[in-house]
């Protein structure tokens, strides 16, 4: 069996590598290609592109790219229309993937998307090109498929990856045995993204909160877990920012920073659902450019920006958007985290019966669902 996939950055890398497991599982000679990233690499992937080809922040920065985007969007198709696979997973990145899901589609070969496109966040006119583009989406969260299907659009619930590969109970003390952290000390792990243009706009905001709650609390750790390839990019930012607080740069290792820590200060992104899944208390920060900003803004159809308070439906953590986002405000949001403990407890509890809630085997009812799909069960 062929499968050809496209994942855009490091979280769709994430959750296609959690996706090809279990589809390695059913199908042990599967052969797959494409677009990806080292996750899927370590399943047997054959990247023709890299993911971070497809990393771009908000409109602008994707009209500065969309030449190359667009140039290899056109060779894809063509290589895959002439060597048809048995399916195509387009795993998120609906700007890229609606697109080319719907030429295969009409070319003859099965389209699947992974991830619901955020039609219940913003943009619900995009439901007609996901029936155009699609023969079935692969949902992430339980309200999705019904929406879908009220405009004829063929969805599964297959539950999260991640609230799979994340334990329900969170090993904290080995967590901050393994990063070399005291197990009485408040730590604060520090998540800027994993997208140049993300770090770009975030990073110097959230380096300085750094250094704010450091002065006002010389007891606090920090570690800031860097994506592969950005440690250049990160280290010039922290060294002048935060040149004196006690910050460890980590090589990947967000999982155990996360658990290892009493509250992250995160940028949006899949990265707030991890942290939601470990349990952890939360300031989400957001920063990108004006013009993309005042776009997607006019788009919006909740209050929310971060998938936590999303899921949950109300304001569970605090959000800090654009200007909102200072150091001031975030140091302020942290320390009234780490001084009420109580506050942490409770959103434990309510993090936890939502990780319940989307643990769904994905990669075996993924599985199931491509299987009947493709005729291949």
């Amino acid at each position: 069996m062929k499968v050809a996939l496209v994942a855009g950055e490091a979280s769709g890398d994430l959750l296609a590598g959690l996706l090809l497991g279990g589809l390695r599982q059913r199908w042990p000679s599967l052969h797959t290609f494409g677009i990806g990233g080292p996750r899927m690499a370590d399943q047997g992937f054959e990247a023709w592109w890299p993911h971070d080809k497809l990393s771009v922040l908000g409109y602008v920065e994707a009209l500065r790219h969309y030449r190359e985007i667009k140039g290899i969007r056109d060779a894809l198709f063509e290589r895959l229309a002439a060597d048809k696979p048995d399916a195509f997973i387009g795993v998120d990145a609906p700007d890229f993937n609606l697109g080319l899901e719907q030429q295969l589609r009409q070319a003859g070969v099965k389209a699947i998307h992974f991830v619901c496109p955020s039609i219940w966040a913003w943009r619900a006119g995009r439901t007609e090109k996901i029936a155009r583009s699609t023969d079935h989406v692969l949902c992430l969260f339980p309200f999705e498929p019904e929406l879908l299907q009220r405009h004829g659009i063929a969805a599964t619930f297959v539950g999260h990856p991640l609230a799979d590969a994340i334990d329900l109970t969170v090993p904290r003390s080995a967590a901050r045995a393994a990063l070399g952290l005291p197990d009485a000390q408040p730590v604060v792990a520090v998540l800027p993204g994993s997208r140049r243009a993300e770090i770009d706009a975030i990073a110097p905001t959230f380096a300085a909160t750094v250094a704010l709650l450091a002065r006002s609390r010389p007891d606090l750790r920090f570690v800031l877990p860097v994506a592969h390839g950005l440690r250049a990019l990160v280290e010039p930012i922290v060294a002048r920012f935060a040149p004196e607080a006690p910050i460890t740069l980590l090589d990947g290792r967000s999982h155990e920073a996360l658990a290892a820590c009493d509250v992250t200060l995160i940028a949006s992104g899949t990265a707030t659902l991890e942290a939601a899944l470990f349990k952890r208390p939360m300031v989400i920060a957001y920063k990108i450019n004006f013009m993309s900003w005042q776009i997607m803004k006019r788009m919006r159809l909740q209050p929310w920006v971060g998938l936590p308070n999303i899921l949950c439906g109300e304001f569970v953590v605090p959000e800090r958007l654009q200007g909102e986002a200072t150091p001031q405000q975030l140091a302020t949001d942290v320390l009234a985290w780490l001084d009420a403990p109580q506050r942490g407890e409770a959103l434990q509890q309510r993090f936890t019966e939502l990780h319940q809630q989307l643990r769904r085997n994905t990669a075996r009812t993924a599985t199931d669902a491509i299987a009947q799909i493709t005729g291949q069960a």
